[in-house]
């Protein structure tokens, strides 16, 4: 398996990658979808128009998963991190994350900073495994129109709906 930068070449190829992220990440809003692999392209073309470092595990022509870094400040933000179904317990996430702790150590920092889902469970085991347990920011917004929320979070004194 190999870890690859890549580019708009690969448009067709990543995009099956980031439609799966975009049901994933639905999915632990509660919602079920199917994100249109045009859409997913577009997506794609966007990041790397912003500059986004975006890397991929390959092996025999196929790409595993994905991971989108956002540089900004000097920070190394992972964006997105995604490996298919099929592909998980097989290191590829651990490759993918070690190129973006790669990418941040050439800049003179020492973590990589990651905005991560509160049901994602997966991804918290994952960073948790690795040594991160910081939590360093908290995003707060209005509950959505119909939105059904169903648990309460609370940081320090404060509590959240969920």
């Amino acid at each position: 398996m190999n870890i690859i930068r890549i580019d708009e070449s690969f448009k067709s190829a990543a995009a099956p990658l980031i439609a799966g992220f975009r049901a994933a990440l639905n999915s632990y809003r509660g919602i079920a979808s199917r994100p249109s692999l045009e859409e997913a392209g577009e997506e794609y073309l966007w990041l790397l128009e912003k500059g986004y470092p975006v890397f991929a595990a390959e092996e025999n022509g196929e790409l595993l998963g994905y991971a989108v870094c956002r540089v900004e400040d000097g920070l190394v933000w992972v964006e997105q991190l995604y490996t298919r179904e099929a592909a998980r317990r097989r290191g590829v996430g651990t490759l993918l994350f070690e190129k973006a702790e790669e990418l941040a150590r050439s800049m003179g920092e020492s973590t990589v900073y990651n905005y991560i889902h509160p049901n994602n469970d997966g991804v918290i085991a994952f960073l948790r495994s690795r040594g991160y347990t910081v939590l360093n920011l908290i995003e707060v917004r209005k509950p959505y129109e119909g939105e059904k929320l169903s648990t309460t979070v609370r940081v320090n004194e404060h509590s959240f709906d969920y």
